[in-house]
């Protein structure tokens, strides 16, 4: 997936976002004022950053001037704030960035915010990387495929383990039939998204707390599904 940054002086914004982005696969590295952001730009070259406006040494509308005036506005970068007014996002926008989430950010807009900016980037490195000819042995239909563009890629089948034959002893009480039952229905949606939580409470219509609380008291092993990280 995609190597973001996470700029933001408040601990609990942080913690969420890393939580969030984490559990689609991204690897998020963090930072809470405007000079651990040079550093952590410059340590590891991400590919998207989500930008406070309001932190306590640099606010994140010169920092954002400040990349672009050195040439080093090279990634997407998402601004957030909870107070920024429409006059601040213009100017924001208007200096490189692009988009602006106001807070408290609904999932939705964060993953569609992230998607296409992950999508332009993909887009910028296109366009300076040869193209290389298709080859079946290339071809495999994962999330990061579909972000990046690949279409028309044949339906792999999903190897979801014992519970793909899983059958169920209906002379146990209703109690313990339903939690196999569960179980089995919990684990089959994990192995089908690769893991990701988000995409499960989604799919299952449960809230992500709700789902958590859920799949520890059936003693689902949340390691089984999850997607290789680069």
């Amino acid at each position: 997936m995609a190597n973001i940054l996470v700029v933001d002086d408040e601990l609990g914004i942080r913690d969420l976002l890393s939580e969030i982005l984490n559990d689609e696969g991204h690897s998020v590295e963090l930072a809470e004022n405007a000079a651990q952001a040079r550093a952590a730009r410059q340590k590891s070259r991400p590919d998207l950053v989500l930008l406070d406006i309001w932190m306590p040494d640099t606010d994140g509308v010169s920092l954002l001037k400040e990349w672009a005036a050195h040439g080093l506005l090279n990634m997407p970068v998402i601004m957030m704030s909870g107070h920024a007014s429409i006059e601040t996002a213009v100017e924001a926008t208007r200096i490189g960035a692009l988009s602006f989430l106001e807070k408290p950010i609904a999932m939705q807009k964060l993953f569609k915010a992230v998607e296409q900016g992950l999508l332009s980037h993909a887009g910028v490195e296109k366009t300076n990387t040869p193209a290389k000819d298709p080859t079946p042995e290339a071809a495999e239909v994962t999330v990061e495929s579909a972000m990046t563009g690949g279409r028309g890629l044949p339906e792999t089948p999903i190897d979801l383990g014992p519970s793909s034959t899983q059958s169920f002893d209906l002379e146990k009480p209703l109690r313990e039939a339903r939690d196999e039952f569960e179980k089995a229905y919990f684990e089959f949606h994990l192995a089908k998204e690769s893991g990701s939580m988000t995409r499960v409470a989604e799919k299952t219509g449960l809230e992500r707390t709700h789902l958590y609380r859920k799949l520890k008291q059936l003693g689902v092993d949340l390691s089984r599904g999850k997607r290789h990280q680069f």
